[in-house]
């Protein structure tokens, strides 16, 4: 089964707290609040975030959905995971998220691209 928003969101706001806010004990992020606005983030922090995404959810990022509305808050990447992780999973058939995804990935070496 693919994995829901819900988790996506769980293990991407662990993500951001252990990666990116260990020095700022506290510094809250709402999951709504812009990861690049707030500082979260910069271009290399994107560029981390995909790999994450990638290399441990088992999403793949095309390189034109690295947008402001998809990768810009943790809601925002919670729904893509959701939504791509579900359409990989089915488009090879295969039930859980550890399905290998169809997207091509991202190699895009700048920030996030408004939508």
């Amino acid at each position: 089964m693919a994995m829901t928003k819900a988790q996506a969101a769980a293990a991407i706001r662990a993500h951001v707290a252990e990666n990116y806010l260990y020095m700022r004990p506290g510094v809250r992020v709402a999951d709504t609040d812009s990861l690049l606005a707030t500082g979260v983030i910069d271009s290399m922090g994107v560029m981390e975030l995909i790999a994450f995404v990638q290399e441990t959810l088992g999403v793949q990022i095309a390189d034109d959905d690295v947008t402001e509305q998809n990768l810009g808050t943790i809601d925002g990447l919670a729904s893509y995971v959701a939504t791509h992780g579900a359409a990989a999973t089915d488009a090879i058939g295969l039930g859980h998220a550890g399905a290998q995804p169809t997207s091509r990935s991202a190699t895009t070496g700048s920030a996030i691209r408004e939508a």
